[in-house]
Order: structure tokens, then C-alpha cells, then sequence
């Protein structure tokens, strides 16, 4: 009798001190330094507050979509949530991998979900997503190029004809260029030019319309002006920071970090606009609960948690500068850096003429390639504008087509 009442003293024990654990896979937050902020600075206070275990691990779409199918095929559910891009969410609805939570969401009366992502994040009326970590294109200025400046350019409504004249005048001024996009293929020079194209008027990411090929005119006319270094430029981050290149236009987050590394030496602005206006390419992420999990009501919690206006405001500010998409967190930005970027970024996504990422693409690393090789053989080779080689191109675009 005496053991038995040990061993239930023991098993009470355990149980008490026993922590609820929620696994979160995320492919939003990978770099280092937003990885440990969102950990310490986001959940750690979630974790105090419910007394739970998260363990928040970092992966790309396509990864964590299988792992979560082998889950669910096993009934072996060891994933709760999940932070997946918007291209990929048809496919998470597709497979029925995750919850409708249409009823849990309405009666959040204290936020909104900004109407511009429901395309993305609403399936036939459901929301199986909440938007998180918005994400538009900015301008990223070092002071050391105002001594190029043209007069009467207003930096703040650049447009890209004088954007271009600016950088092709450092180029002359300093010997060799200093613009900086991402010359290593796959990351994210199609975006960089998806933004000149979509200012004028292109149906990016195609390639056989006016307003792409006026996008690629104007990058052959700065065929100068990129950094000489720019084809070992896998992120744009590391050279604006050392001061080897002085513009760009590059991810919100991204150019909120080198910003931020120095305010006093950096100017943003929102990204030029052409004929047709602003043009970004923008996307975000979304929460959801994997179908089947154990912990339905942590998870629920969870996002709960990190859609709150000033949570959402904080954690974006944090890692650098994405847009919270919910209408409520604008009330809680301030004057700091980071609200300067999140306020300039949300400028653009009101005002500009946006694309994203359709979900019809087989591979789309296939069609980032494209944007490589014409920029690499094209621009920086040949130094030429070829209609024809857009043409040829565009076929390898349109074979990408699911």
C-alpha cells in the first residue's frame, strides 16, 4: 500500500511539472537574427504565459509540406503549426492538411485581417490562413551617393529613369558601379526586377510584354552602374553594410536590417515608380493548424497570440520590417527606424501596382533561372537589349506552366 501511494505521488508529481509542448514549422524567420528575436523576444513570453513548450523550427515550403504529409498518411501528427507562403497554401487546402478556422477567427472582434491577403489566405470562403510578415520592395540609399545626386530628384517619389541616371553618375563619379542586386542565381533578382517591370505597366513575370521590355531597356541603360562584385551578391544585405555599394531595392525586412545597422548613414524610400506607378512584387505567410493535431487548443492560443496588433507589430519591427497585415497594428507603430520602414512599406503596398507569386507554376525556381541568365548573359556579358533573346525566354517561362 505504502509503494502504491509513492508511485502515485510520483506519477502526480510528474504531472504537474509536465509542459505541454507545441512544435511550429516556419519558413518565415530563418535568417539568424529574426530566428532569435521571434524565440526570445515572441515566444519565449507565450511559453510563460500559457506554460507551454514551443519548439519553433525553421524550413523551406517544400520541405515542411511533405513532412507534414508523411504525418498525416502515418496518422504519426507531430506537427501543430505551421508558417507557410502564400504560393504554397492552395496545396495545404488541397490535401485537406489543414483547419478551417473561419468560426474561431470571427470572434476575434479586436483585429482585421487586411482585405488585400483574403486571395491568398480565404478558399471559398474559408480562412485557413491568417496572414503574417507582409512583404513589399524599398529603396535602400547611402548618403555617400547624394554627392551624385541629379537636382530636383525628390527620393522619396524616385522614379526609376532617374534612379538610373543617379546610379549610372556614381558609376562615373566613383570608376565602377554601385548598385547592388543578387547576382547568384535563385535568390531574388526576379523580384528586384519584377518591381521596374510591374512600374511599367509588365504582366510579370512574363517577358514578351511593352512593359517588361521597357523594365529590361532600363536595366541595359544601368548595365554600368551594378557593382562589379554583383555576380557573387547572394543577398544584398552584406555589401550595403560594408559601404561597397551605396542603392538598391531590395526585400522591406531586409533593407529595415542594414537601416537599422546605421540610420544616420542610410536613407529609405518607397520603390521608384514608373508610367504605372510603384511597382513591387509582394507576398506574405500564414498561420494555420495541421488537421489532427493533440494540441488543437495551444495551437488556437498560439495564433491567437501572434496575430494581437501589438504583437504582431513587435515581432515585425524586430525582424527588420515586414508589414503586419492586420488593419489595427498601425496604431501601434511610433517614429523609430523600423516604423520608418514598416510605414514606407505599407505605403507601397496601398499605393502600388502589386503581383505576386501565382500558384500555377511547376517549379518556379525554373522561372527565377530565367531572370539569371538574362540578367548574366544579357546585361552583364553581352551589354545589349535583345528582344529576341526575351522571346526565346518567354518559352522557357511559359514551360513552366502547371
Amino acid at each position: 500500500m505504502k509503494r502504491l501511494f509513492v508511485l502515485l505521488l510520483v506519477i502526480s508529481v510528474i504531472m504537474a511539472f509536465s509542459v505541454e509542448t507545441l512544435v511550429v514549422s516556419s519558413r518565415l524567420w530563418t535568417p539568424p537574427t529574426e530566428k532569435e528575436f521571434i524565440l526570445n523576444e515572441i515566444i519565449k513570453p507565450f511559453e510563460k504565459m500559457y506554460n507551454v513548450k514551443v519548439v519553433f523550427q525553421t524550413m523551406d515550403d517544400e520541405t515542411m509540406l511533405k513532412q507534414v504529409k508523411v504525418q498525416m498518411e502515418t496518422g504519426k501528427i507531430t506537427t501543430d503549426v505551421i508558417i507557410a507562403y502564400a504560393t504554397k497554401m492552395p496545396e495545404w487546402v488541397k490535401n485537406d492538411l489543414v483547419v478551417d478556422l473561419t468560426p474561431y477567427v470571427n470572434k476575434w472582434t479586436d483585429r482585421h485581417f487586411s482585405k488585400g491577403f483574403d486571395s491568398m489566405t480565404v478558399f471559398d470562403g474559408k480562412r485557413y490562413f491568417l496572414p503574417v510578415g507582409a512583404d513589399v520592395y524599398l529603396t535602400l540609399i547611402n548618403k555617400k551617393a547624394l554627392q551624385y545626386k541629379p537636382a530636383n530628384v525628390d527620393i522619396q517619389n524616385l522614379t526609376w529613369e532617374q534612379l538610373a541616371e543617379w546610379a549610372n553618375l556614381v558609376a562615373q563619379g566613383e570608376g565602377e558601379g554601385k548598385f547592388a542586386v543578387t547576382g547568384v542565381p535563385m535568390k531574388s533578382l526576379i523580384y528586384q526586377i519584377g518591381a521596374i517591370s510591374l512600374s511599367y505597366g509588365g504582366h510579370w513575370p512574363n517577358l514578351d510584354n511593352p512593359g517588361a521590355v521597357a523594365a529590361w531597356y532600363l536595366i541595359y541603360k544601368m548595365k554600368d552602374a551594378f557593382s562589379p562584385a554583383v555576380k557573387t551578391y547572394d543577398d544584398t544585405r552584406p555589401p550595403m553594410k560594408r559601404e561597397e555599394t551605396w542603392m538598391t531595392v531590395a526585400h522591406c525586412a531586409r533593407v529595415g536590417e542594414v537601416y537599422k545597422s546605421n540610420p544616420t548613414q542610410f536613407i529609405i524610400a518607397p520603390a521608384p515608380k514608373g508610367p504605372a506607378g510603384i511597382g513591387s512584387v509582394a507576398g506574405t505567410s500564414g498561420l494555420a493548424i495541421v488537421k489532427g493535431t493533440k494540441h488543437f487548443d495551444i495551437a488556437l492560443k498560439f495564433l491567437e497570440y501572434m496575430t494581437r496588433p501589438d504583437i504582431m507589430v513587435k515581432s515585425h519591427k524586430g525582424t527588420g520590417g515586414f508589414i503586419p497585415p492586420v488593419d489595427e497594428a498601425i496604431k501601434y507603430l511610433g517614429n523609430d527606424e523600423q516604423d520608418q520602414v514598416i510605414k514606407n512599406a505599407i505605403k507601397v503596398m496601398n499605393q502600388g501596382v502589386l503581383s505576386y507569386i501565382a500558384p500555377i507554376w511547376k517549379d518556379w525556381g525554373q522561372v527565377k533561372l530565367v531572370y539569371d541568365e538574362l540578367f548574366k548573359k544579357m546585361i552583364l556579358e553581352e551589354g545589349k537589349l535583345d528582344v529576341d533573346m526575351l522571346e526565346l525566354y518567354q518559352l522557357q517561362i511559359d514551360a513552366q506552366r502547371k
